[in-house]
Parts: C-alpha cells; structure tokens; sequence
C-alpha cells in the first residue's frame, strides 16, 4: 500500500487566527508538525495542503513539500480529496491534524497498519483515565463493535451507565476517547467529501457520524500515546508552559 500523509493548513480559525504559523520554541507550528510526520516509517510522502500564500511561503522556506487548495474546502478531509485528485499511485491517504506541533510519529504509523486494502476508513481511539473527559464536549467519545470498527461517535458520555453514580463510571466500564486522525483508501475519501450532510453529524457537528450514517466502516487502532492538539491561545500557552518545566 502507498500511503500519502496531508497536513491540511489554514490560516482562518475563529478561535485562533493564524495558529499554523505562530511560534513554538523558534520554530512555527506547521514545521514543527511537518518534522513529526516525517519521521513516519510508514508513510511514502508528507505534503502540506494549505490555501494560504504566507503558509505556503514559510513550508517552502523550511524545505517541506506544499500545494495550494481551494479557499471553499469546509474541512481537512476535503482538502485531502482534492490534492489526492492531483496524486496518482497512492492507496491512501492519512489526514494529519496541522494543529498538532507534537505529534506522535507512532499515531501516523499506528493508523497506517490498518490500511490493508479493504479497510475503508481509520482512526486511533485511546482509553480514558481522566472523569473529566467523559463529560467534556471537546473530547469525543467513541463506542465500536467486537471487529474494532466504530459505532457511535459523540460528545456526550457513552454508553450510559445505568444506576452507576458519575463518580463512578470509570469503576464500573472501560470508556474510550477519540484520537483525531484520520485513513482515508482513495476511492472512499472521493466518495464521502461528496455526500451531503447528515442529522447525527448537523446534531454533533463531526464529521465522522456523516460516514457512518451512510454505511461506511471506520476501524480504530488503539493508542496509549495522548494527542496535544492547539484550538486556542490558551491550549498554546499551556503547552509552552509544561515544554519549560
């Protein structure tokens, strides 16, 4: 299997405008990102898909490999459909958060043993440790079936735990959270970025509930390695601050 790695780059972000060039340590979040994916064992190319000209310039200029997408695209896993579109001879595509400067090389490499072929879609899910994450909207929760392929995503707790107090929820059942990456096989990633969509998805606003709704199969690899990703000043601040202890 030939797996192209995306790292899918916006300037726009109503949380954080401009993140993907904002300084880490002396270097910008979107190289810093790029030199995590390189170190993939798994993956043949990185490319960065970005529709901005000033994160097109600084990939260019720390030498990475850049294109330039559409302005329209209304997430990563459409801008991943259109470079892939300019990509002849790759089977996969994996879709590499581009605001995640720390990135686990073993969660690209994780998520590329599971494309096999037939597997259509992928992600990583990981245990929860921590009560606070079962009831916090931002973490997804994730519920799969006995081949490992997902069920349900949602930003509730699930499943519910009848007459289990909160406090002890983790006691009684193992629940698990959602890693945000993305395998996408070729043909399927040009079909989903073309469904309309879907109530569960309008209802939680994740995209991945689309895919499910319409009878696509995502398979989840588990990872004990925790995600860092920046979705506001306040998420950079703090990562900054644990890098200097």
């Amino acid at each position: 299997m030939r797996i192209l790695g995306i790292i899918p780059a916006r300037y726009a972000s109503s949380r954080f405008p401009g993140k993907a060039l904002v300084d880490i340590h002396g270097k910008t979040m979107i190289r810093r990102v790029y030199e995590q994916a390189i170190k993939s064992q798994l993956v043949d190319k990185i490319i960065v898909a970005t529709d901005d000209r000033r994160i097109f310039e600084e990939v260019e200029h720390f030498g990475g490999e850049v294109v330039m997408t559409s302005a329209a695209h209304r997430n990563g896993t459409e801008r991943c459909a259109e470079v892939i579109r300019e990509h002849a001879g790759y089977d996969y595509v994996i879709n590499i958060q581009g605001d995640e400067p720390f990135i686990h090389p073993e969660h690209i490499d994780s998520v590329a043993t599971l494309l096999d072929g037939n597997t259509q879609l992928a992600t990583l899910i990981k245990k929860i440790t921590d009560p606070a994450v079962l009831d916090d909207p931002s973490e997804m929760k994730v519920i799969f079936n006995q081949h490992q392929e997902a069920i349900y995503f949602s930003r509730t707790c699930i499943p519910y735990l009848r007459d289990v107090k909160p406090e002890d929820r983790l006691k009684k059942h193992t629940f698990y959270k959602h890693i945000g990456i993305y395998g996408y096989r070729r043909d399927i990633l040009l079909e989903i970025t073309g469904l309309p969509p879907g109530t569960l998805e309008m209802a939680e606003a994740l995209e991945q509930l689309r895919w499910l709704e319409n009878g696509y199969t995502i398979k989840l690899g588990l990872t004990t390695l925790e995600s860092q990703m920046i979705d506001t000043p306040e998420d950079l601040a703090k990562l900054t601050q644990d890098m200097t202890l």
